[in-house]
């Protein structure tokens, strides 16, 4: 009879079997859908329900505010607030991924909220023309939006992490589209959205590079409704005269056809997981379609809210929520009236063996050879089922069958009991997460977790942390970082003693993080308190600096050993205290007080001071370390002091340089070599500054008149002297003086002032003077290697492509073709690289030259000829988004495994 029973609530759509089982009455009140705008996160997730100002509605008890208000799966009110945003009328609202509130209004502005109605700044624009023709509607997928303007313009933002909003291609239709759907980037060959836009007699398929129109038997006449499946394969579209078809996301063939008893399109339109598809409208019963049979109806009297899962629909109505799925086959085979499968009979046996029947032996004797495929189907169902005695009867039904099965898995009960109490523990109406178990087998147990978190249910994450194995760190630092936010009441020393209780429960935990969010939260005695606990000086030192804690810090990093450590705080008293208190503070720690000196003795300077005071004969006068002390003190200032000024003094030649009329006609003599002079002087003052003494001494020189420049950079490689990481501080000022001897021309000096030889040889060559260009080469013996990468680049910055290939053909380069195809996927011109792509004698080189021009088939043929597995994934990371190319990358890295293993 249980059998019987549980099959009576199930419906037959052809072969399959459908159930609707109730997962809440929900708690909430005077909630009518039909007047509310509701947008229901997936996975089980909130509920947020404000009332449309589109609708005139009549308000009972309720304040004339607007309230957003956020409730749990089973009506249960997580926060709200007060709707206060401007902009106009509320045109979208859904969730993402990470459970983020996404509000569009008409003007374009998108607010976004967190789980406790906390509005999350900044806010984002769609942009001006959205601001100027008013948003219309919105159509969500995971984590991005489409907005249609009222002049039929559509803007895109691809993800919310980024808040990028973008502009479609225009469709050119002069009305607004009948309907609109959205295929994911990730289900796209092009890895980019794909919108489907219904627009007259046929669909458009519109993204950022362009439009095109549909042409397949499913598209015949007006559309009025479309949805893409979860997969993102199957597109489900109402047609004008009444008609539901299902083709695939290439409209290659239709899948099903079914005539509704009505044109007018259903409000509604929503899968049911990958099997059928719902259709809801206002006053007639839900109707559910499949590929063959008879439609099912599911009959209410109350408005409906359909919520697309993975596996099935979750339904909402004003006093319910339901989940409408297809019936597992391990659940079918047990509880289908008349079953005689092996889990069906095994089931049957326990309860004959609860009723000590003689038929259970009897049924194990029959099921002997299939045992362990019944015990698996029984663990199976119950992973599958929301009621939790039926759970227990079918997990007895396993273990039962278990004790007779020699060779099964034996943890395979215990890792479904596990699940099965984890989801138990979710689905509780106080926490109103109803998942399934292939929910949560995608949504994975970390994000659970992150979720439980969010909502602020940190018991309840910890004990499941706890209980899968997980590491409990996580949860543990959002507690106390919401306790600290939460408790401005409570005085330091109680809150402390309540942290730590919980803290100390997970080793290697972060204090100096929690610290860290106290002092943000303008508790810095607390952060003090806290960091106190933190056993890693290295997170414990910055921290105790940044809330101003200078002696704890010295004496934590000394007692460290950490050199390092101590450097870092010594060098940040010494820029915020005067040079006396910081002196009295390193004099009693050994240490600081030998690092410090250690490091003021690098500079000559040291023992020049120290002679100096000694010949003052004031040693009986001062403690020998207060004479060192002094000397350090000056010696530090007076070595600021001139490093200081040299780069000063350098840096006002260059300001000098910028202004043609400081030296009577040109920059380049008077006083900016004088500048330049003096603070080479300078730099020669110290060791640790030869390089700058150097550059600066030939710098002058490269200023002096052109021909002491022409004869200096003759005998001297500036390029091999000068780091690169200085090139751009004093650079190789050869073509200033050259370009005058080579053209002799004075409207040169203005173009060319302080270029280096790369930028002379890459400037000619732009202007078209590939005469001087060759000139400077010679004279400065240019490698050719380096004259080939300039006038490449060169060349595709003028977009000279004829040029370019001429010159790719003069000789083979000796930079081989790599940089032709460099240059020209940067100049944006795919065309161009394709003439040298091939030409890449690296196979490897090549698919990687392939896969940056988006050519997917190219690139998987080169790294198949270069057998390079390891470049075969890749490149399949690189077409993340491109199912097809990623299917191909597979199929080509599996036959070089299996190859391999041949």
């Amino acid at each position: 009879m249980a059998n019987v029973s549980v099959a009576a609530e199930w419906q037959l759509l052809y072969n399959r079997y459908y159930r609707k089982p109730e997962l809440y009455p929900l708690r909430w009140k005077n909630i009518d859908l039909s007047r509310n705008k509701v947008a229901c996160a997936p996975f089980g997730g909130p509920i947020a329900v404000i009332r449309d100002d589109s609708k005139i509605v009549q308000l009972y008890s309720e304040s004339a505010l607007r309230k957003l208000r956020i409730f749990s799966s089973s009506g249960v009110l997580i926060s709200d607030t007060v709707w206060k945003n401007p902009g106009g009328r509320l045109i979208g609202m859904s969730w993402t991924e990470d459970q983020t509130l996404i509000c569009i209004v008409q003007d374009g502005t998108v607010y976004r909220y967190n789980i406790h109605a906390e509005l999350i700044e900044p806010n984002v624009t769609l942009g001006k023309e959205c601001f100027e023709q008013n948003v219309v509607e919105c159509i969500f997928w995971g984590n991005g939006v489409v907005c249609l303007t009222e002049g039929g313009l559509l803007f895109c933002i691809p993800d919310f992490k980024v808040m990028r909003p973008c502009q479609l291609t225009e469709t050119g239709a002069e009305d607004l589209p009948n309907c609109m759907a959205v295929i994911e980037p990730k289900y796209t060959v092009s890895g980019n959205v794909e919108v489907l836009v219904g627009v007259g007699d046929g669909i458009l398929i519109v993204d950022e590079d362009g439009v095109q129109r549909v042409d397949g038997e499913a598209v015949q006449g007006p559309v009025q409704k479309m949805v893409v499946s979860w997969d993102g394969k199957y597109l489900a579209i109402f047609t004008h005269d009444g008609r539901i078809l299902v083709t695939d996301i290439n409209f290659k063939g239709v899948l099903l056809e079914y005539n509704c008893e009505s044109a007018l399109p259903p409000e509604q339109l929503a899968w049911c997981g990958l099997d059928s598809v719902l259709l809801y409208w206002d006053d007639t019963p839900l109707l559910m379609v499949g590929p063959r049979g008879d439609p099912v109806h599911y009959f209410y009297d109350e408005p409906l809210l359909l919520i697309p899962e993975c596996d099935g629909v979750r339904i909402l109505s004003n006093t319910s929520l339901e989940f409408l799925q297809r019936v597992p086959d391990s659940t079918v085979s047990i509880f289908k009236i008349g079953s005689t499968s092996p889990a069906a009979l095994l089931y049957d046996a326990l309860d004959h063996f609860d009723r000590r029947s003689a038929k259970a032996d009897e049924n194990l004797r029959l099921i002997q050879s299939s045992l362990p495929e019944a015990v698996e189907a029984c663990i199976d169902a119950a992973g599958h089922e929301f009621d939790v005695s039926r759970q227990r009867t079918l997990l007895r039904a396993a273990s039962y069958g278990q004790a007779f099965c020699s060779t099964f898995q034996r943890d395979l009960i215990q890792e479904m009991c596990k699940t099965l109490r984890v989801l138990n523990a979710v689905r509780d109406p106080e926490i109103g997460i109803p998942l399934s178990i292939n929910q949560y087998k995608l949504l994975t147990p970390s994000v659970l977790i992150a979720r439980l978190i969010n909502a602020h249910r940190h018991l309840l994450a910890l004990r499941i942390s706890e209980y899968v194995g997980m590491n409990q760190e996580v949860v543990i630092m959002h507690w106390a970082c919401s306790k600290i936010t939460a408790s401005l009441a409570i005085p330091d020393a109680t809150l402390l003693e309540i942290l730590l209780d919980k803290l100390k429960l997970c080793r290697g935990i972060s204090y100096a993080a929690v610290a860290a969010h106290a002092d943000k939260n303008g508790r810095r005695k607390l952060a003090a308190m806290l960091v106190e606990h933190e056993p890693r000086s290295s997170k414990q030192v910055p921290l105790l600096l940044s809330i101003g804690e200078e002696d704890t810090a010295l004496m934590k990093a000394t007692e460290s050993g950490d050199s390092d450590l101590v450097y870092l705080v010594l060098f940040h008293i010494w820029q915020k205290r005067p040079p006396l208190e910081f002196f009295g503070m390193i004099q009693a720690r050994p240490l600081p007080r030998d690092l410090f000196i250690s490091y003021a003795r690098r500079d000559t300077l040291s023992e020049r001071l120290k002679r100096s005071y000694k010949g003052q004969d004031m040693v009986h006068h001062l403690d020998v370390f207060a004479l060192v002390l002094m000397a350090i003190e000056l010696l530090v200032v007076i070595y600021l002091i001139m490093v200081e000024v040299a780069f000063l003094l350098w840096k006002e030649s260059w300001e000098l340089g910028k202004n043609p009329m400081a030296s009577k006609g040109s920059p380049l003599h008077g006083p900016r070599i004088k500048l330049i002079d003096k603070a080479q002087h300078l730099f020669a003052e110290t060791k640790e500054h030869t390089f700058e003494s150097k550059a600066a001494e030939e710098h002058a020189k490269l200023l002096s008149p052109v021909g002491g420049l022409f004869s200096a950079l003759l005998k001297i490689s500036l390029w091999s002297m000068l780091p690169t990481f200085r090139v751009d501080i004093i650079g190789s000022y050869v073509s200033v003086g050259l370009l005058c001897l080579i053209c002799g021309k004075n409207e040169v000096m203005a173009i060319f002032v302080d270029s280096s030889i790369s930028d002379t040889i890459r400037t000619c060559i732009v202007l078209g003077n590939h005469r001087a260009a060759m000139k400077v080469k010679t004279e400065f013996k240019v490698s050719e290697k380096r004259w080939y990468w300039l006038k490449v680049f060169a060349l595709a910055t003028i977009r000279d492509w004829e040029a370019l290939e001429k010159f790719s053909k003069e000789k083979r380069p000796p930079i081989g073709y790599r940089p032709f195809v460099e240059a020209c996927i940067d100049a944006d011109e795919k065309g161009e690289a394709l003439k040298y792509i091939p030409k890449l004698a690296d196979l490897r080189e090549r698919a990687e030259a392939y896969a940056r021009i988006g050519m997917a088939k190219e690139a998987a043929d080169a790294a198949s000829q270069a057998k390079d597995g390891e470049l075969l994934g890749r490149l399949k990371l690189t077409f993340a988004q491109n199912a097809a190319a990623s299917s191909l990358f597979d199929t080509l890295r599996d036959r070089l495994s299996f190859q391999g293993v041949s």
